[in-house]
């Protein structure tokens, strides 16, 4: 027995190297096409091995991974191509660079720049291929057909265009200046502040606002508190206006004693002038109409000099 299997290795390590490949069956190649407001999927099932994806969020560009049920690709490094047709005499495959394999159930995730050079190779009748050779000279191989690819790229850029300017880590802290020595909004900071409202209505776990209000040191301590407070205020003041509870909000006020940088210059004065505003999700609330015209506070008072 001990000789019929030392017979058998012998064979089998006498043999070729052989490459193995994933790939659907032309006849039965598909692309799909899923999202929303928040992200957009370009996919293609690989038969007995999973999908390759192209996967979209608001505020980014495109990235491709590969999702598998199969764990024999997983670990290690692989090449990532976007690889020529058989059909296609005198074009070589492009080589987009080295990729490291997990071992979860997705593979790897491209950079945008690769999943760029990706799109632009289907687009060409290319094809990316995701290919792995061993120690032992074995290759293997994932690819995805570009057949029926046109079409389903026309659908996901139809899902892009309804993606959201930014994604929830883009806009969750963002800084609202007041370059001038007033306490009013300008269209700068309304236009940063409409962009977290329009995210905060299209997900409602996004649903309390953190808001501390700060000043530079030109006034006294009391004054620049002040400041700093009203300034909160008018912040507040705009999301109340579009339909935000104001049990919803939470505002601080420290007049100068947070500085971004120091107040050694005009220029950095103005930067330490602010409002920082942060988004928190948390239980879905009731949704209030927004009213039609914005309350009176102390926001549409005569702006005071910092």
């Amino acid at each position: 027995m001990r000789q019929r299997y030392l017979a058998l290795l012998s064979v089998f390590a006498s043999l070729p190297a052989m490459a193995l490949t994933f790939q659907t069956r032309l006849e039965s190649i598909e692309w799909t096409v899923e999202g929303d407001k928040f992200e957009c999927r370009l996919t293609q099932p690989i038969t007995d091995f999973g999908t390759g994806e192209f996967v979209r969020r608001a505020g980014e560009q495109a990235t491709f991974r590969l999702k598998a049920y199969n764990p024999m690709m997983g670990g290690g490094s692989a090449t990532l191509l976007a690889a020529a047709a058989p059909w296609q005499p005198g074009r070589g495959d492009i080589n987009l660079g080295s990729v490291r394999l997990g071992s979860g159930d997705v593979l790897f995730n491209s950079s945008q720049v690769q999943a760029g050079r990706l799109i632009s190779g289907l687009m060409d009748g290319r094809s990316p291929v995701l290919r792995r050779s061993t120690e032992d000279g074995r290759v293997s191989e994932v690819r995805l057909l570009p057949v029926r690819f046109s079409k389903a790229y026309n659908d996901y850029q139809g899902c892009v265009a309804k993606l959201l300017p930014k994604n929830f880590e883009q806009i969750r802290q963002s800084e609202i200046g007041f370059p001038g020595e007033g306490i009013e909004l300008d269209s700068q900071a309304r236009a940063k502040l409409q962009v977290m409202l329009d995210f905060m209505k299209a997900d409602p776990t996004v649903n309390h606002i953190e808001l501390d209000g700060h000043s530079d040191n030109s006034g006294n301590r009391l004054t620049n508190r002040e400041l700093s407070r009203r300034r909160a205020l008018a912040v507040v003041d705009f999301f109340k206006a579009n339909g935000v509870q104001e049990s919803q909000i939470t505002v601080r006020f420290h007049g100068e004693r947070y500085p971004l940088v120091p107040n050694s210059n005009a220029a950095n004065r103005a930067k330490n002038r602010r409002v920082a505003v942060r988004l928190e999700r948390g239980a879905p609330v009731e949704k209030v109409a927004p009213q039609t015209t914005p309350p009176a506070t102390t926001a549409s008072n005569p702006a005071a000099t910092s």
